[in-house]
């Protein structure tokens, strides 16, 4: 190979594409924006590594742990801070109360100085929030003055409701849990990383291929655009003395120069991308835009692949076209596709998948080399079998009205271009189907049963604390919404002294509640404020025993402080008379409470402060918000409560990210497809814009000529897309057999898939129609 004559024909290539004229620049700005587009998809895949790891960076560097900390005394450089989390019409909030106890006291990340109690500095997004409409019950929650925000250092995410709010009195919550008194944020001991799920290694890597794989077939047929008026002009070539390998390497000239405009492009669209990200939010998912920094080493590969596949893909493109110097010989019948090569492909990926069937994730980890190549060459293969698909397919199809055969017979003209325009859709399908067979067949591996009765029980109000628990049942009965309120709170008695070095031999558990709620744990045929209950029957009968043992009348039992430390005064409780036996039945939070059962009254006075307790409500939840109404209650009453809503599964937050990012991935990968389908479709039509005109002139219908346009995009999607769901149908069936699951069909699945798919092409379509009005006049047969 000669470099020299290469380098000069590719250089002649460039020239041509900017000095070609009007027509020239045109096609350079459709391929440009094509590949332009696809890059910035590249760059923007490049960045996520780094966005997400600066993500858990911050996240790391705000650490406060206010679980399992030593009781540290009071100090200069000592902060108390409470968590004091919380929901939004499904948006977390993530909020601290903050109490600094001297001048030393370590500064969150973010924050220029902790706000005064009765004050509180929030992120930009939330006070977006409570300056809105949208935002009115959320300011009555949060009962606090804005003095500031919080700055980006102190925030994961543009879009992240968080606030730190300024209160006193917080040392005696302290209670190695929620509160805790800290001197420095960030995790003091941070943990090797657990081994990864072998599975959830399996579903990144295919999620990875099945996101980029779009967008590579995207850019192989952006430079492509005008190659039948290129061709064209490449014949003048010929008459003036190129041969052949000389005419094909321009061609690849031209096409690199426009790939070069494309890298270009692509950068600026990046950055137009990045700087818009702060605004976006996608599934809960926001960044600043500098996260977004791309590797420089894979953004230097994405400068070279970019050029030299635009490069290889015009000189494969070209090997079936016969430049001559009087014209193109491409309008006379090409010769059929052959099928034996094609279906290598996909065969091969199959065979590069197949030694990994049923290994799961008991047999070590999956080989990412194979599950990369089996993936990448079965959706390669949709790529080279949709073209012979629709070639075979409408060489067989009749006649029709007349928008029908015009449609047929551009398509049997040159079923190529319209199987490219649709290849980018296909391989989408087929890897979304493929991955939600994936996703739903382990579903159930990553999906933990709770044991919550939801019919019984919507939500849970917990930590409620002395005379906050005593009322708590009475608010949340009157709040909007809410059917049924039901007051519990448990204490431990034992048969010595808590502050002993030695634990009591004996102990049992003390339930608190009203009479209205002790029937829910219990069978009482009556029941009077003031009276102490024995409860038994439940699963543990040691538990029924020792409660037994203890409730002899006139015995001193202690109360369990709580606090952990064991130190401070004992809490006698002498055993009264009378103790009506009762059986226990299972509680709303379907646990059985065995042991003492108590109402408020018989409840010594100095231990009420001792009570921490749950409220479980039942909800009326065709009431619009009723969960902000029940969250603004137990911030009324405490705003350390912890409110839950119950649901009866709960699934795994990796299995949960990973799913949330290809929704994010497939957002993207989708705008990236309805947008190269335009600039596809506008090529298409510019090409044939004198075709369509000299058909006008002639009388044909505009009706009639867009209903042409509709079934040339209507056949090949409907081609592609069955293609595609029998291809995405079987990796999913291999994938499924790799990690052991039985393999079954998400119909529902796989039929969103395709109708996303053809939505997205209908889409487009619809969006062609404007343009191809204005395409179809008389006029566009002049001609210099």
């Amino acid at each position: 190979m000669n470099v020299r004559q290469w380098s000069r024909d590719l250089a002649m290539g460039g020239r041509f594409a900017f000095a070609g004229g009007r027509e020239g620049w045109v096609r350079v700005l459709l391929t440009a924006v094509g590949v332009g587009l696809g890059v910035a998809l590249l760059l923007l895949t490049t960045a996520v590594p780094n966005a997400l790891a600066v993500r858990h960076e911050r996240d790391e560097a705000r650490l406060d742990y206010t679980y399992d900390q030593k009781h540290r005394p009071k100090a200069a450089d000592t902060l108390v801070i409470s968590d004091a989390n919380s929901n939004y019409r499904g948006s977390d909030i993530r909020g601290r109360l903050v109490e600094p106890e001297g001048p030393r006291a370590p500064l969150a990340p973010g924050l220029a100085k902790y706000p005064a109690p009765g004050d509180m500095v929030v992120s930009p997004a939330l006070k977006r929030l409570l300056d809105s409409a949208d935002g009115k019950l959320l300011r009555d929650r949060l009962p606090y003055r804005v003095v500031g925000t919080i700055g980006e250092p102190g925030l994961i995410g543009s879009h992240e409701l968080a606030y730190y709010a300024g209160a006193k009195n917080l040392a005696p919550r302290i209670d190695g849990w929620q509160t805790a008194r800290i001197s420095a944020f960030g995790n003091p001991h941070p943990s090797p990383p657990d081994k990864t799920d072998p599975v959830l290694i399996l579903l990144v890597l295919v999620v990875f291929v099945v996101l980029l794989m779009p967008v590579a077939v995207f850019i192989a047929a952006a430079v492509r655009f005008g190659g039948e008026r290129r061709d064209r002009r490449l014949a003048a070539l010929r008459l003036v003395g190129s041969d052949s390998r000389m005419t094909r390497r321009i061609a690849a000239g031209e096409a690199l120069a426009g790939s070069m405009v494309g890298l270009v492009f692509g950068t600026v669209f990046f950055l137009l991308g990045r700087h818009l990200a702060g605004s976006v939010e996608i599934l809960d998912i926001s960044v600043f835009p500098s996260y977004l920094n791309p590797s420089p080493a894979l953004a230097l590969l994405i400068a070279v692949i970019v050029p030299a596949a635009a490069v290889l893909v015009t000189l494969f493109a070209m090997r079936g076209v016969v430049i001559e110097p009087l014209g193109v010989v491409r309008t006379a019948k090409p010769s059929r596709r052959r099928l034996w090569w094609r279906l290598l492909l996909p065969l091969g990926g199959l065979a590069m998948l197949a030694p990994m069937i049923g290994q799961g994730r008991s047999n070590g980890e999956f080989n990412q080399y194979l599950v990369i190549g089996g993936v990448l060459l079965l959706l390669v293969g949709v790529t080279a079998l949709l073209p012979w698909v629709v070639e075979a397919v409408v060489a067989r199809l009749g006649a029709g009205n007349v928008s029908w055969q015009l449609a047929v017979r551009r398509l049997q003209l040159n079923s190529g271009s319209a199987a490219r325009m649709v290849n980018g859709i296909a391989v989408a399908v087929a890897g979304a189907v493929a991955l939600q067979m994936l996703f739903a067949g382990v579903e159930g591996d990553y999906t933990k049963v709770t044991g919550q009765n939801v019919e019984r029980t919507q939500m849970q109000v917990q930590n409620l604390r002395g005379d906050a628990f005593v009322s708590a049942a009475e608010k949340f009965s009157a709040t909007k919404g809410v059917r049924k309120a039901t007051a519990l709170a448990t204490l431990q008695v034992g048969d010595r002294s808590w502050n002993s070095k030695n634990v009591p031999g004996t102990s049992a558990s003390v339930t608190v509640g009203d009479c209205a709620a002790l029937r829910e744990v219990a069978r009482l045929t009556s029941c009077h404020d003031g009276d102490v209950f024995v409860a038994r029957g439940g699963a543990d009968k040691g538990m029924d025993a020792d409660a037994a043992k203890l409730a002899r009348p006139g015995r001193k039992l202690y109360f369990d402080t709580g606090d952990g430390s064991h130190k401070g005064p004992d809490f006698v409780w002498p055993v009264p008379n009378g103790l009506q036996q009762v059986r226990a039945i299972k509680g709303p939070n379907e646990d059985v409470y065995s042991g003492f059962l108590m109402t408020p009254s018989a409840v010594p006075d100095r231990i009420t402060r001792l009570v921490s307790g749950q409220v479980y409500l039942s909800l009326d939840e065709s009431v619009p918000d009723v969960h902000e109404y029940v969250r603004n209650t137990a911030a009324r009453i405490d705003p350390l409560a912890d409110t839950i809503v119950w649901a009866s599964t709960e699934k795994s937050t990796k299995f949960t990210s990973i799913r949330t990012g290809l929704l994010v991935g497939a957002t993207c990968v989708l705008a990236l497809i309805g947008a190269s389908l335009l600039v596809s479709q506008l090529e298409q039509l510019r090409e044939r814009r004198t075709l369509l005109s000299a058909l006008i002139a002639f009388g044909t219908r505009r009706r009639t000529l867009g209903l042409s346009v509709l079934w040339q995009t209507t056949i090949p999607i409907a081609l592609g897309l069955l293609l595609a769901s029998t291809v995405g149908l079987t990796l999913g069936a291999v994938l499924l057999k790799m990690v052991g699951a039985t393999v079954g069909v998400d119909w529902a699945s796989v039929l969103t898939m395709t109708g996303i798919g053809a939505t997205v092409v209908l889409v487009v379509t619809l969006l062609s129609l404007p343009p191809l009005w204005r395409l179809m006049r008389p006029d566009g047969l002049r001609t210099e």
